[in-house]
């Protein structure tokens, strides 16, 4: 008889939390980590959690962003706006719980992970523009620790090759 409750319970506790079971015990150094990992499955995870907040609210996420800082988060039309928000969110929760020096570098790679994915959704003849300007992203964040030290010329080089693309 008890086995029989017991297994009633377990099926009425799976059917009311199926998704996110795995994440309902973990603590928020976990869940962040499962999040910012450079893989697609973890960006996915991310977003998907990002369009239901609330959901996730007892973890106290930052989910604030200025998207991508000083630079432009659509440089010549390539949209960068969701990655720069999943790494403001990696590099603000880290902040938060003191571990960010530790994950800095993976958080900075899956940014990069994330701009090359979104890179290879354009079109082949101006890909290789936009995996330049994530080349010059990635590099600012993980050298300067900001996109502020984006600078025009990085622009100006993806934008002539841009226009060598039309050309041809």
């Amino acid at each position: 008889m008890t086995r029989r409750i017991l297994i009633v319970l377990v099926v009425t506790l799976a059917a009311l939390f199926p998704a996110g079971a795995a994440y309902a015990t973990a603590d928020k150094a976990t869940v962040l980590s499962n999040w910012t990992q450079p893989t697609s499955a973890s960006t996915t995870a991310w977003n998907t959690a990002r369009l239901d907040r609330a959901r996730w609210a007892s973890y106290n996420f930052d989910w604030s962003t200025d998207y991508c800082s000083a630079s432009p988060d659509k440089p010549l039309g390539f949209d960068f706006t969701l990655s720069c928000w999943h790494h403001d969110f990696g590099y603000r929760n880290y902040k938060a719980i003191g571990t960010f020096p530790a994950n800095k570098d993976r958080v900075d790679s899956m940014f990069y992970a994330d701009l090359k994915r979104k890179c290879a959704t354009y079109s082949a003849v101006v890909r290789p523009a936009c995996y330049s300007l994530a080349w010059t992203y990635y590099e600012a964040v993980h050298n300067f620790g900001s996109l502020a030290a984006v600078q025009q010329s990085d622009l100006n080089r993806a934008q002539a090759m841009l226009a060598g693309a039309a050309a041809r």
